[in-house]
């Protein structure tokens, strides 16, 4: 006989996975963990948009001063915010009637819906790979607001196109680094990535992960002598093979099914970079947990995630990328 509590066992084995879901999102791209390490997973639980404070401008107060010189205390305004529009993504799992009576016992059922929810887990970490480095643009403007538009391949006075409320062409303080080299090889790859890397450097403040295509990699890697060829273990314990240049790590974002745009190398600061997942929906499914159809013989439970990823540091994340 078919086991009776299946409505349940969709919504329990759901529920106790929804937390290694966000967890296979995060180990499915190296941005998303470094910004993880940082604490820079910032979940926001309301507001029709997503707000990321910022400082835009030094205290006009500050100075040097002598003796009784009166001292300015004029109001500064020099905090604003970017404001990021509030991005959704689901992903349903569906149970037949049919494939309810057919399945002979509980053990059977769990492992259908296990395999169905691991595939859910490889379809959402896949995405939000994917809108990492996307603009906003696809699926109608729903998706992630990622690298494309964070960091897009528009020198600072092309970016005209607003973002995070801000356009970069207007507001010196906000755009982007951006590089088109000449074709890359082995000798002068290094040389590309020295000049972008002291564009993006202030103080203590310099790019703390690179991230590379298939192409930028190998080339990478071939410009490194065997002795000079230094691994991050704390990155390449989590599963990521990985590089230093300089003092950051050097990241493949390739292989099979990568995202990473051709002959590109991102240079992020990921102190400025946050994943700001809403509260309440963080890879969770939605309520109420059991939906079924009106005209079909099937119940469906939906994972969904909402938020987006938001910078404050526009300024201190470049791109690379050879002809």
């Amino acid at each position: 006989m078919a086991f009776p509590n299946v409505s349940d066992i969709v919504a329990t084995t759901i529920q106790s996975r929804t937390r290694k879901i966000a967890d296979n999102v995060t180990k499915n791209n190296a941005l998303y963990m470094r910004l993880d390490q940082r604490g820079n997973r910032k979940p926001f639980s309301g507001g029709n948009v997503i707000y990321q404070e910022l400082s835009f401008a030094q205290n006009a107060n500050g100075g040097w001063y002598s003796g009784y010189d009166l001292l300015p205390i004029a109001a500064s305004d020099v905090i604003s915010a970017a404001e990021f529009t509030i991005k959704q993504l689901a992903c349903p799992v569906t149970m037949s009637g049919l494939e309810e009576i057919q399945n002979a016992g509980k053990e059977q059922m769990i492992d259908l819906l296990e395999g169905r929810i691991t595939v859910s887990e490889a379809t959402m970490a896949n995405l939000m790979a994917e809108g990492i480095y996307g603009d906003g643009t696809t699926f109608a403007g729903k998706s992630l607001t990622g690298l494309g538009a964070g960091v897009p391949a528009l020198a600072p006075a092309s970016q005209t196109t607003a973002y995070g409320g801000i356009v970069g062409s207007t507001w010196t303080f906000w755009p982007s680094k951006y590089t088109l080299t000449a074709a890359q090889t082995a000798a002068n790859i290094q040389g590309f990535m020295n000049t972008m890397w002291a564009s993006l450097v202030r103080g203590t403040d310099r790019p703390d992960l690179i991230v590379q295509d298939n192409a930028a990699w190998a080339t990478y890697m071939a410009s490194l002598q065997a002795q000079q060829r230094f691994t991050s273990p704390e990155v390449g314990n989590l599963g990521f093979p990985s590089l230093k240049f300089m003092d950051a790590d050097v990241v493949l974002d390739g292989g099979i099914g990568g995202f990473a745009p051709a002959n590109t190398t991102f240079f992020l600061n990921t102190k400025y970079i946050f994943l700001r997942p809403h509260s309440a929906r963080d890879m969770v499914p939605l309520n109420p947990n059991k939906r079924y159809a009106v005209n079909q013989d099937a119940e469906v439970s939906i994972l969904a995630w909402a938020g987006n990823l938001t910078c404050s540091g526009r300024q201190f994340q470049g791109r690379l990328v050879g002809a």
